[in-house]
């Protein structure tokens, strides 16, 4: 069974990338000796998921403010510590993670034991040089087994960072990664767009675009620039008309 959990950390470690970008002035921290019991708010987690498997309106509104609330006091120690930009990248981390369905299922896995899933975690906060701070933040949501919230509290926590620093999330998709030059070019245009401070760029890989790409920004990704060959055929596609061609015998 060791041998097993040891190769099993071993892969999960080969699983993490770095973000696309970190801070260049970025600098490990002076160790921290953070409690999060006296930053978060009093939480009713067993009623939270008792609800959330009755499928109920009101356990995923529950759900979801929990999420919030644990993105809010991760941004608050960050806040406090002067690491909020590093703490971002470390969500980024976390957030690519755990976006592996393996992963996910051995974490939230009531059979395995908490240090197996610490020690594992452990493996991956040094590979991937984690702040302190979020290691124990993880750690925190193993002990109350709500690591079934770690997505929701990434999309909560990028809420929170952009109000904080008045920065502008754009989601660009292409084909192929896009030259750094370009997306420089594509964030200046969303700064001008929206007259945000800052335009934090999150790529995105998706192949049914054929060739171009695609940005999306505002409020959950409400507005839409649509540079891609798709869009092209399918306007060309809208624009044909072949029901009244009759076809020669």
């Amino acid at each position: 069974m060791a041998s097993a959990l040891q190769n099993a950390a071993v892969s999960l470690q080969s699983k993490i990338r770095p973000p696309a970008r970190l801070p260049t002035n970025f600098t490990s921290p002076k160790p921290l000796n953070l409690s999060f019991s006296t930053t978060l708010p009093s939480l009713n987690l067993s009623t939270t998921t008792n609800r959330r498997r009755g499928g109920s309106a009101l356990g995923t509104k529950m759900s979801a403010t929990a999420a919030g609330s644990y993105a809010s006091a991760l941004a608050d120690v960050a806040t406090s510590n002067n690491t909020l930009d590093s703490t971002a990248a470390d969500v980024e981390k976390v957030d690519k993670f755990f976006s592996d369905p393996a992963v996910r299922d051995f974490f939230a896995n009531p059979t395995i034991d908490s240090e197996k899933k610490r020690q594992v975690l452990d493996e991956v906060a040094k590979s991937s040089s984690l702040l302190p701070h979020t290691v124990n933040f993880i750690n925190i949501l193993i002990d109350a087994k709500r690591i079934d919230l770690v997505k929701d509290i990434v999309q909560e926590f990028e809420i929170v960072y952009n109000k904080l620093t008045d920065t502008q999330l754009a989601v660009v998709s292409s084909v192929v990664p896009l030259e750094s030059q370009h997306l420089a070019q594509i964030a200046k245009q969303v700064q001008k767009l929206t007259g945000a401070q800052n335009v934090r760029i999150k790529t995105v890989i998706d192949p049914s675009l054929v060739a171009g790409f695609t940005v999306r920004y505002g409020n959950g990704g409400s507005k839409l620039i649509d540079m891609s060959v798709k869009k092209q055929l399918e306007e060309i596609a809208a624009q044909l008309d072949l029901s009244d061609i009759e076809l020669a015998a």
